[in-house]
């Protein structure tokens, strides 16, 4: 099959949507093979706090791009879409079809759409915002990045520093909007045919009871105990390592270090999951061709299973 028309497949979906339930069960009824599109889930011995996968279940449904570097490494968008693109080509040419799962949607979006050419950081540029957001706070700094930008501040929330930074950076160096660099980009169209599913909530308040009740049983599954051991394994790990920006990360280090009790770690990282969720609802908002189901209906399994189906034999 030529790999211009072969069928590749992404399911996506917020936090806590129940996509790895699905994809579990398409892996045993279908003739495909899953790739992890999720940007926590790269890294190794970091395995309560980003709900991911148990040994069972990977052994009965296999994950390409789980496990595959040390919290003390960063993984790109870029490093991502070259190694979707060379698993995809593998698994078609095995004559399975490629599902790939998951909420990071910066990777998806990367995948289908390439990259922008986007300027190198620039420490002095960074100096510079980081002195003036020391000076008048982050919360202004994003109302800075809403006149230059507001697609791009649309989407971001006043604390997500990280992003607000580069956005800003971007513009300081290039004198355009991060969101004018993508859109003039011509990046290289994903040779595939493409089904696109999204979990999405008919009822948000359902899903935020979902991520607290996930927070808990984190908590109770050995959480902290988890982050201690990252901790004493590596040795160079701190609140600003890229991994340790994963949901809950950063807040249990903070927890560990002092900064405040049980009851406030418990607040801080269900409200810093209810903000991933929120993102990704947002990107998924701004993404065409979506078939979508409903990750609170009991049939949502059956519903996915019938749209690939379809999607497979041709009729979609």
């Amino acid at each position: 099959m030529n790999n211009s028309f072969a069928p590749a497949i992404f399911l996506m979906g917020p936090t806590a949507s129940g996509k790895t339930g699905v994809a579990v069960e398409l892996y045993s009824k279908l003739p495909i093979e899953l790739i992890s599109v999720d940007s926590a889930l790269v890294y190794r011995d970091m395995n309560i706090g980003t709900a991911k996968p148990d040994a069972e279940t990977l052994a009965k449904a296999p994950h390409h791009l789980i496990d595959i570097i040390p919290p003390t490494e960063t993984y790109s968008a870029a490093n991502f879409r070259n190694d979707a693109l060379r698993l995809m080509a593998d698994i078609t040419a095995r004559g399975k079809i490629p599902l790939l799962v998951g909420g990071t949607m910066l990777y998806f979006k990367a995948l289908q759409g390439g990259l922008s050419n986007l300027p190198e950081a620039s420490p002095e540029v960074r100096g510079e915002i980081e002195q003036e957001a020391a000076q008048i706070g982050w919360p202004a700094m994003h109302a800075k990045l809403a006149q230059v930008d507001p697609e791009t501040a649309a989407r971001l929330q006043p604390t997500d520093v990280q992003r607000i930074e580069r956005a800003l950076e971007v513009y300081r160096l290039t004198g355009q909007s991060m969101t004018s660099l993508h859109q003039a980009s011509a990046g290289e169209a994903l040779p595939y045919r493409l089904l696109k599913i999204a979990l999405v909530p008919s009822d948000r308040k359902v899903l935020h009871e979902r991520i607290a009740l996930r927070f808990d049983q984190m908590l109770a599954n050995g959480f902290l105990d988890e982050v201690k051991a990252l901790v004493a394994k590596y040795l160079t790990l701190t609140a600003e390592s890229t991994s340790m920006r994963c949901v809950g990360y950063r807040q249990a280090l903070e927890y560990l270090a002092g900064e405040y009790d049980e009851a406030e770690l418990r607040d801080r990282g269900i409200f810093a999951t209810r903000q991933l969720a929120k993102r990704q609802l947002t990107w998924l908002r701004g993404m065409d061709d979506l078939e979508e189901v409903d990750c609170l209906n009991p049939a949502m399994h059956e519903l996915v299973l019938e749209k690939i189906t379809q999607f497979i034999n041709g009729h979609n």
